[in-house]
Formats: C-alpha cells, structure tokens, sequence
C-alpha cells in the first residue's frame, strides 16, 4: 500500500501524513488542519463530489425524514455523503446513502476503532464496508467533548456543500457551517417553521446569506448536477393501495397526525384504520414516533 502506513494490522487503520500524495487534498487548502489522519475502510474519492448533511441529535420526524431521503438520493446519484455519525441527523444521513447504494463517511471524534455513540454500531459496520471512518485522533483516543468542535471542520473540508437538516440556536452543526462559510464552502439549510426550536438555527443561518434547500434538487444544481426522475422510484411512489388504504397514506404527512385527525379525514371505524395504518408500518411506508402518531417514512 504506497502512501499508507497500516497502523493497526488486525484492524486495517490506515494512517494518511500530510506529505503523503494519498493525503486529501481537500485539507490542505486551509490552516489548522491535522498533520495525519486515520482511516478504517477508505478515504473519499477526491474527484466525485461530497455533500456534508449535519444536524441535531434530538431530530424530528421531518428532520429525520429529509436527512434520509436527500442521503438516499443524492447517493443515487453518485455523491458522496460525510457526516459525524451522531445521533439523530448525521446517523439518519448515514442510513439515508448506505439505501441509495452510495458512500458515505463518518468523522469521529475519538479514535476510529471506537465506535460513538455505541448505540450506532451497525451503522460503523457498514460505513467501514461502503466508504470510511476518519479522525485525527490516534487509535485509542477517547470521545471528549472538545474533539467534536474539532472534528467539525474537517467535515466541512472535506465536502464541496453543507447541508444542515436541523439545528437549535446553538448547536454544533452550526459550529460546522461557520467552518464551512470559512472555508469557502457552499451551505445550504433546510427551512422550518419560525416558531420551532428545532428550525431557528437553520432559519437563522438562511438570514445570514446561507442557500435555502428547497429540494434534492437544489444541492444537486450547487455542484453543477442535474437531477434525474428514476422510473423504479415512480413505480414504487405509485404503491398499489386500495383506495381506503390511498386515503389513509395520502392524509399522513410529514409532521405526526394522530389517530382521531386521520378517522375525520378517511371514511372506516377505527378498527379498520388501524389495521391499515399497522399494514403501512410494516411496509414501511410510515411509521408511529409515539403512541397513536403517524408520519410518513421515506417511500
């Protein structure tokens, strides 16, 4: 392996110097960036466009479902998603690439043979079979509060737009969209409702000048890329439902309705409706965020 040092044989944690040609060239371009870094699986490739998607932990159904579905398609596509593996959005935009068949990366904040949070470690496992896991830290080192702030910038680096799906006032997936105004980088954030705290950080960032992410479409056209209707997802949009059961996916949106809300709008008892909302659950069509709430799942 020219270029690379294997740090740990068992493991495969390659270690990438700055003076290595396989280094990312992404990094080098600003200051205060790692003189190594440490990869298990690989690194992104450096010719195929990277979309960063950031956001809360502490998500929302509809932050959850657009995290997932713009991974899901811009991976589609051929881009590559980065992200920090956390909870909530960052895991939500891991998923969301790894079912669209693409790459996605994980930048950690402790060394990349742990794996934090624990809770995501199917996600770490996958990463590692369909992209990479990076961080600066060596091999052992373990998460601290400080190392996130840090990681952050690298994230940003390394991708050519940053998308952030949800964030409160203060939050650090704001942290990593002043990296990325910083650095030149294209941000982009998704609009929410004016009085939710969850959207006042991306509201906020929109005010100052960031681009609003009306669409898949939108990041798509940031990288000079155009977006293609799949017919195997047009197919798969048109579901096949008998008409009550239309109805009842029709009237679930993407913010959570309740039971009652859905037997004003479809005609049927309440023992019917919810064995179609339990038939929509299993197909993964929708799903329950709490007793008797529905929401639409990515389709």
């Amino acid at each position: 392996m020219k270029g690379q040092k294997v740090y740990n044989m068992k493991k495969q944690i390659l270690c990438y110097q700055q003076n290595e040609k396989a280094f990312p060239k992404r990094l080098l371009d600003y200051k205060d960036m790692p003189e190594e870094i440490f990869v298990l699986g690989k690194l992104p490739e450096e010719r195929i466009p990277i979309v960063a998607i950031v956001g809360a932990r502490m998500c929302s159904p509809y932050g959850r479902h657009h995290a997932f579905t713009y991974a899901k398609l811009l991976a589609q596509h051929g881009v590559q998603v980065i992200s920090g593996m956390a909870l909530g959005i960052d895991g939500v935009a891991h998923e969301g690439a790894l079912a669209g068949g693409g790459t996605t990366y994980g930048v950690l904040g402790c060394g990349v043979d742990i794996c934090y949070p624990a809770r995501n470690r199917k996600i770490y496992n996958q990463i590692i079979e369909n992209g990479g896991i990076i961080a600066e830290l060596s091999p052992g080192s373990p998460p601290r509060p400080h190392h996130f702030p840090m990681r952050n910038r690298i994230i940003s680096a390394m991708a050519d737009v940053v998308l952030v799906i949800e964030a409160k006032e203060k939050s650090g997936s704001l942290i990593t969209a002043d990296f990325a105004m910083e650095q030149g980088r294209t941000v982009l954030a998704l609009p929410g409702r004016v009085n939710d705290e969850l959207s006042k950080g991306c509201n906020r960032l929109i005010s100052q000048g960031a681009g609003i992410a009306y669409s898949v479409e939108t990041v798509l056209s940031e990288l000079n890329m155009r977006y293609v209707v799949k017919k195997e997802n047009q197919q798969k949009n048109e579901i096949g439902l008998a008409t009550t059961k239309k109805l009842v996916y029709s009237c679930v949106d993407l913010t959570p309705k309740d039971l009652h809300s859905i037997l004003e709008e479809v005609p049927g008892n309440v023992a019917e409706i919810s064995k179609i909302l339990l038939e929509l659950q299993l197909e993964g069509k929708i799903f329950e965020p709490f007793k008797n709430y529905y929401v639409r799942a990515d389709t």
